[in-house]
């Protein structure tokens, strides 16, 4: 199967979300939310993704998780996760209550595509999302973006056993995993190639994650990605209000009485989603 198809197959059942000059949507990728140990890279920019959550929850904002949420490939199970991180979950079951959680899932949050999810709370994790614009405008289409990515979608079991097994001990000693799309340039840029061209032989703006490099450009670009959450500046997302769309960057900072804060920035936009 090209990855056309598996890019098309994402999005035949995908769900759809009503997108209004009131709405408010908040997408976040590759969380990869570990179980506390050296190898959990969502660690380190913990209190950064909580106080941004408490923000979007506090203003309104309906959740999307572009895939890659948990770290499904070094660990075997969601128990430890949620043990380690419980008032992250405490925090995204609020927004569940409200009816303002969404999970894609990605290649390594995989398992939680199968028909009784694993987690917390235990809800679907979509291939694909779709905001349709009601006012009869461009529609988003969301999806993780893994699907371009022969080696991590196809085979993605296999690169599971070599993260888990190979590069989870090497990386330790600073060796990166040269499969992964996040971690190679060139792989990086080849998805995201895939990605966008996708994107203009369907007419389509596409959003997502995988490659962990944030981007969001004005004009005639039709593809935007998320970011992460495990940069080591701090965490990015897409924020959508209306019809606009914004990039931004939350970090730590220290104000002038050396007090440490944590601090939202507007890297690109807000971009007018065409007409």
């Amino acid at each position: 199967m090209s990855y056309t198809a598996r890019l098309n197959r994402a999005f035949c059942h995908a769900p759809r979300l009503s997108l209004t000059g009131d709405s408010r949507y908040i997408l976040i990728s590759d969380c990869h939310r570990g179980n506390g140990t050296s190898n959990d890279n969502f660690l380190k920019n913990r209190h950064l993704y909580q106080a941004a959550l408490e923000y979007y929850y506090r203003n309104h904002y309906t959740y999307i998780e572009l895939g890659d949420g948990d770290e499904l490939w070094e660990n075997r199970s969601m128990g430890p996760i949620i043990q380690i991180h419980d008032q992250i979950f405490n925090l995204l079951f609020q927004f569940y209550q409200q009816g303002r959680l969404y999970f894609l899932h990605g290649n390594h949050d995989m398992v939680n595509a199968r028909p009784a999810p694993i987690g917390f709370p235990s809800i679907p994790h979509y291939p694909g999302l779709i905001l349709e614009d009601a006012a009869g405008g461009r529609d988003l289409y969301l999806t993780h973006g893994h699907q371009a990515d022969l080696l991590n979608s196809r085979f993605w079991k296999l690169s599971r056993f070599l993260v888990r097994y190979v590069w989870k001990p090497l990386e330790h000693f600073g060796v990166l995993d040269p499969t992964s799309a996040a971690k190679n340039n060139h792989r990086k840029s080849k998805t995201e190639k895939k990605l966008s061209s996708w994107a203009d032989a369907a007419g389509r703006i596409l959003i997502s994650g995988h490659t962990h490099r944030p981007r969001l450009e004005a004009g005639t670009c039709s593809y935007f990605n998320t970011g992460s959450c495990v940069h080591p500046y701090g965490i990015t997302g897409i924020e959508i209000s209306g019809r606009s769309l914004t990039l931004v960057k939350w970090v730590e900072k220290a104000g002038e009485d050396m007090v440490l804060y944590v601090s939202r920035q507007e890297l690109e936009g807000p971009v007018r989603l065409p007409e």
